[in-house]
């Protein structure tokens, strides 16, 4: 980006390529952003959404790519182990239950997630997913 300090000390911005960009000037002794809770986590749901980019979610709200990263982290050691659920209508034609799990992943703190074997795939995947993110 060219950009020089005139004399007065305000940026002057040019164009390159047509293409206007933007410059973040921070005055004073506080030089970094401080982002509240409730926008790092409008910025992770936006993030981590289906379908998202994280590289486009974060030109959209001028954050580090890295910063969204460990913000997840972060947000994972803090979780009480929750996640966002959606529900969908069962199909019709769905076997039957069997008695017992046909899956059960065992969590490293010792807690256990339990699949049964009446559990679409679909569904199932998406478990296992969701546990491995």
């Amino acid at each position: 980006m060219a950009a020089s300090l005139c004399a007065q000390g305000d940026f002057k911005s040019t164009h390159i390529d047509g293409a206007m960009q933007r410059l973040t000037v921070f005055t004073g002794a506080e030089r970094r952003r401080r982002w509240s809770l409730e926008d790092r986590e409008r910025i992770l749901m936006a993030a981590f959404s289906p379908g998202a980019v994280v590289t486009d979610v974060a030109r959209r709200f001028d954050v580090s790519t890295a910063l969204i990263y460990k913000w997840r982290q972060e947000a994972r050691l803090l979780s009480v182990g929750f996640a966002p659920v959606m529900v969908t209508p069962e199909p019709s034609g769905r076997p039957e239950a069997v008695d017992g799990p046909s899956i059960v992943v065992e969590l490293a703190d010792g807690s256990r997630v339990s699949i049964g074997a009446g559990v679409s795939p679909t569904l199932a995947a998406a478990a296992l997913r969701a546990l491995r993110s």
